[in-house]
């Protein structure tokens, strides 16, 4: 069986900066999966180490993205894009996320890249999730024409992520192109003064055994590590005493 041309790992680093009312920054190794959607019956039989709705050290589950019922991605992607007036004409879709590794979950923000059946990148779509077990996408396009990589779309804040940042907040996405080299700036405008940047930066890698081993053993579990270095960052957040923020729910649209 030929192995997968199109899904890689993408090893680098993730950057917070929050900039008011107090300083606080770190930046951390990190190490995603970008899967193409029409590899991972290949990937799941060519590799030992990563599989699709079975236990691994890295693995994929269905019920984790998507519709999160169990049910293949495609025709939730494709719908979803449907509602937006975009139909790939059965383009590529690869998501960027966090493996689950041995078997443990925790997806910040995942990234759905979209490409029209020419290869012409068409849509963004940035899953996010939050540390109470919501979810919320941002859907980035414009209506069905190329994507401008270097483009910057913006979003109204409608999803509670963090108790530390406000509601009255719009982001501005900075979304390379994934080749060799791969970056996702979020720019988080709170009242009008940016209050924070979030970034990734990362490289690309051959998603083989031998690269899997190599990278668990430089950084460990990620999803575990991640959770971890997450509430980590909260402690540090509630000694400067920033304020809390409390939960609201999620709205009743899936997608912005």
């Amino acid at each position: 069986m030929e192995t997968p041309v199109h899904s890689t790992l993408y090893v680098g680093t993730v950057a917070h900066e929050r900039k008011v009312p107090r300083v606080n920054r770190f930046r951390y190794g990190v190490y995603f999966v970008y899967a193409d959607l029409d590899e991972l019956d290949a990937l799941d039989a060519s590799l030992r180490l990563f599989s699709v709705d079975r236990p691994n050290l890295f693995s994929l589950r269905l019920k984790d993205h998507g519709p999160r019922d169990g049910s293949p991605w495609r025709p939730w992607i494709d719908a979803t894009l449907a509602r937006a007036g975009i139909d790939l004409e059965g383009g590529p879709v690869r998501l960027l996320t966090f493996p689950r590794v041995l078997g443990f979950k925790f997806y910040p923000v995942s990234f759905w890249y979209c490409f029209h059946a020419d290869g012409t990148p068409i849509a963004v779509l940035a899953e996010v999730q939050n540390t109470f077990g919501d979810h919320h996408n941002y859907l980035l396009h414009n209506g069905g024409a190329p994507y401008d990589w270097r483009s910057s779309p913006e979003k109204v804040k409608v999803f509670h992520v963090s108790p530390f940042i406000e509601m009255d907040a719009r982001y501005r996405f900075h979304v390379s192109e994934p080749a060799e080299r791969l970056s996702v700036s979020i720019f988080d405008y709170v009242k009008g003064p940016l209050l924070l940047v979030a970034a990734v930066s990362l490289g690309a890698r051959p998603l083989t055994d031998g690269q899997i081993v190599r990278t668990f053993l430089r950084f460990g579990p990620m999803s575990a590590r991640a959770w971890l270095l997450i509430h980590f960052q909260a402690l540090r957040i509630v000694a400067k005493r920033i304020k809390y923020v409390p939960r609201t729910e999620p709205p009743a649209e899936e997608t912005t």
